[in-house]
């Protein structure tokens, strides 16, 4: 018993001294370097959806603070700016019941983010994508639409933080 707690102790401690030897960072430490420590954030509404708007702003103020410690701020506070546009929400069926009920559905949403930094403009489309069921023979209600979309604009979120983030490293 002796032994295997000495084994388990070495490896732990072998485990540390790799992890902080080779200069581990983790993404939150560059990010702030490419988008600073105050950001505002602007979403555009969608006329055909104008609710999805006020989601994606909360979800990326909430995204910003307990992802990368960034503060929202006003606009002529802020060190960047963050831009979300919608492009398309689309539900796709992924599984059927054996009636021919869909059951399982994934929502695509595609944002366009762009990152304005005094002179530097970051663009990237990106997909963020959420998985969920529904009832057979049932409709997507409008509370599950809102539940989907606000879980994959938030994919699509931690996505951007992360590309921002592959930009500060370099």
């Amino acid at each position: 018993m002796k032994k295997l707690l000495t084994i388990h102790s070495s490896l732990f401690i072998l485990l540390a001294l790799m992890l902080t030897a080779c200069g581990y960072k983790p993404s939150s430490h560059f990010t702030p370097k490419t988008i600073g420590e105050k950001v505002y954030t602007e979403v555009e509404v969608s006329l055909s959806d104008p609710e999805n708007a006020v989601l994606v702003k909360d979800a990326l103020n909430r995204a910003l603070y307990s992802r990368l410690k960034s503060l929202a701020t006003t606009k002529e506070e802020a060190d960047s700016t963050i831009k979300v546009a919608y492009h398309s929400i689309k539900f796709t069926p992924l599984q059927y019941d054996k009636n021919g009920y869909v059951v399982y559905y994934q929502a695509n949403i595609r944002l366009k983010f762009e990152l304005i930094k005094g002179k530097s403009r970051e663009e990237r489309f990106i997909v963020g994508r959420y998985e969920f069921a529904i009832r057979p023979s049932a409709i997507i209600s409008n509370d599950l639409r809102f539940q989907a979309i606000e879980k994959g604009s938030i994919r699509a979120l931690d996505q951007f933080i992360a590309y921002i983030s592959s930009k500060g490293a370099v």
